[in-house]
């Protein structure tokens, strides 16, 4: 398998999309058409860290689905047009031609599905598998682009979808629970946990709504939402019996002794999308739940239990020390 061979089969994969590409794979460097504004971030997926390729039910596909679906999720999370993705894999010498070549096309299928061309990238050996992938969106107009930093005290909290299925999933991967779950509902929460899908659609419908502030739930409510409040400088209150839970997260909770609404809220990796706005505004916004409100405060997010009693609760923290 070699380098040339690859990025001679990727050039085949991948397809230009829109009117941006000036020129295409294979020269050093992408060219692309610029608009006023480039919205960056960047993602890496790493084995054994993000995902196991040891467990039979993870494949190399899903993994560059997640890759992709991550990176995009921030673009979503401010509202802006997706554009270009840049891919580097490192690849591992038990790593086959056809699963580099698997793992490439659901990347493509995902870019695909979300108007995004695949423009550039790199491949290196590597003792274990990563990809780490930069997605460019755009916009005309900063005003247009949705941070973390404007909700207003009498915003509505809200959320865009179910939570807690990504980490059910991962409960029933690590087999921890959820052997009595029915095959079909245990089969959603894995793939909750394996293909995460960015929320553009509703992310467009917020920035026309006029969203104060908007993020992606990556790491669960607990932290995410509580990165608005820093950001605002105000108190978010939660309503823990406000947050929809995804059919079968209930059930793999109680398995492990846990309530269901604290589970999805301190668990991670759902990607839907956590705004801020007028509630009349949200009524514009298809598929919205109200799960909490906006208060006058200092950075702190608050969870309320059914007896009103205040929950504390934490999401995911990165830690790159040790």
């Amino acid at each position: 398998m070699s380098e040339r061979s690859l990025i001679d089969a990727f050039e085949k994969l991948f397809s230009p999309r829109g009117e941006r590409n000036a020129g295409w794979i294979g020269d050093d460097c992408a060219v692309v058409h610029s608009k006023p504004y480039c919205v960056t971030s960047v993602d890496a997926v790493v084995d054994g860290v993000h995902f196991r390729l040891d467990n039979e039910r993870v494949s190399v596909a899903d993994v560059g689905h997640k890759a992709l679906a991550v990176a995009l999720s921030d673009l979503a999370a401010m509202a802006a047009e997706p554009g270009e993705a840049y891919i580097s894999l490192g690849i591992p010498s038990d790593l086959g031609e056809s699963d580099v070549l698997s793992l490439a096309a659901s990347i493509e299928q995902l870019a695909e599905a979300t108007g995004v061309t695949v423009a550039g990238g790199d491949l290196v050996r590597s003792p274990t598998l990563f990809c780490s992938v930069t997605v460019v969106g755009w916009s005309d107009d900063a005003a247009q682009l949705i941070g973390r930093g404007g909700a207003k005290a009498g915003d509505g909290v809200f959320v865009s979808g179910p939570l807690g299925g990504a980490a059910a999933g991962l409960v029933l991967l690590e087999g921890a629970a959820g052997h009595r779950l029915e095959r079909q509902l245990a089969d959603a929460l894995i793939l909750a946990q394996l293909r995460p899908q960015p929320r553009f659609d509703c992310a467009r419908q917020l920035r026309r709504a006029g969203a104060g502030a908007l993020i992606d739930l990556s790491d669960g409510l607990a932290t995410d939402a509580g990165q608005i409040a820093s950001r605002s400088a105000v108190t978010i209150e939660i309503d823990l019996a406000a947050i929809p839970l995804a059919a079968g997260v209930e059930q793999i909770a109680a398995e492990l002794g846990r309530n269901g609404a604290q589970f999805a809220a301190s668990g991670g990796e759902d990607f839907e999308l956590c705004a801020c706005l007028p509630e009349a505004a949200a009524a514009e916004v298809a598929g919205l739940i109200r799960v909490g409100s906006v208060l006058d405060g200092a950075g702190e997010v608050r969870f309320v239990g059914l007896g009103g009693e205040r929950v504390e609760l934490h999401g995911y923290e990165h830690n790159v020390g040790d």
